[in-house]
């Protein structure tokens, strides 16, 4: 399945497996190199220091391409940077924030750099600013999300109609048939995040992947818009969000109701009451808890059967 993607990242499939805030540690990282996609650790919920372990523990355990992602809205962005330039990470995705801060620094360091946006008007900004590739994510995906809810379908089309640079899809995509719609639609790749939390080596705790593999329609609300747009699973704390609502609460009463490590509350330490449960529509259609290797092999086996479906048409 060579293409500019698989090409771009030395790896053989083109599927990434998102790096997500508290799930994404080294054995995802590392499991999902080893399946044959790019795996990513993701930095945003990690010290300095726990970002350095994790890097050296996924070196020990894949000798395949991996990367880092760094949501730049979060402190210690210089110190995470230089530990990943010392610990020789070859790959970075960047979101949340300017792609101009970082990209010439890190390419200049012989890394490749990609940028994760929500429109065309930042996937514009990220080409100009250099980067090697653009992540476009609709606003089904789960997580910190953008502002102007444009669905995957609506999104990569005409991101694709704007940029000359490689494109991945994210956002709702856990099945191979809606890895070759996005690819049908101009994708080179697609970057699977929900799906990737009910695996094994997902470092999120059990009770938060049960609550994803049992996730219906309708169970997940785009919320917090004045903050920073989040997708959550509904439960005790987004009933307390719209209860707020009611109220026309100011900016500051939201962050105050918010505080801190809501996120790392339900999603690592499975609080599902008072925590943040992050995830994306596509949790629908989540139905097991498998291991990467094994959700991998069921998207290219899906895949394939699906284009010859299309071909048959």
């Amino acid at each position: 399945m060579a293409n500019r993607i698989t090409t771009l990242f030395n790896i053989q499939y083109p599927i990434i497996q998102a790096g997500m805030i508290w799930n994404s540690g080294w054995r995802l990282a590392s499991a999902s190199s080893n399946a044959g996609i790019l795996g990513l650790i993701g930095a945003g919920s990690m010290y300095p220091e726990v970002l350095r372990e994790h890097i050296i523990k996924c070196k020990e355990a894949t000798d395949k391409p991996f990367g880092v992602n760094v949501p730049m809205l979060y402190p210690d962005i210089e110190k995470i940077m230089d530990i990943i330039v010392e610990e020789g990470v070859k790959i970075v995705f960047t979101s949340a924030g300017n792609p101009k801060t970082w990209t010439s620094w890190l390419k200049e360091r012989g890394i490749t750099v990609v940028h994760v946006v929500s429109s065309v008007k930042f996937a514009l900004k990220a080409q100009e600013a250099g980067v090697d590739a653009i992540v476009a994510e609709g606003f089904e995906a789960g997580g910190h999300n953008g502002r102007d809810e444009t669905t995957t379908l609506t999104l990569i089309p005409m991101v694709k109609e704007h940029i000359q640079i490689p494109l991945i899809a994210a956002g709702g995509i856990a099945t191979g048939r809606a890895m070759l719609a996005c690819m049908v639609l101009g994708a080179d790749a697609v970057q699977v995040g929900s799906r990737f939390v009910a695996s094994k080596e997902s470092s999120a705790h059990e009770a938060f992947k049960n609550v994803v593999v049992n996730a219906k329609e309708g169970d997940t609300q785009l919320t917090l818009k004045e903050l920073a747009p989040v997708r959550l699973i509904k439960n005790k704390f987004y009933e307390q969000i719209q209860d707020l609502y009611k109220t026309s609460p100011t900016t500051e009463q939201l962050k105050e109701l918010l505080g801190r490590a809501r996120a790392k509350k339900g999603m690592f330490e499975g609080d599902l009451d008072n925590g943040e449960l992050e995830i994306g529509q596509i949790s629908g259609l989540i139905h097991d808890i498998n291991t990467v290797e094994e959700i991998v092999n069921d998207m290219l086996i899906e895949f394939e059967t699906a284009k010859k479906q299309v071909n048959d048409l």
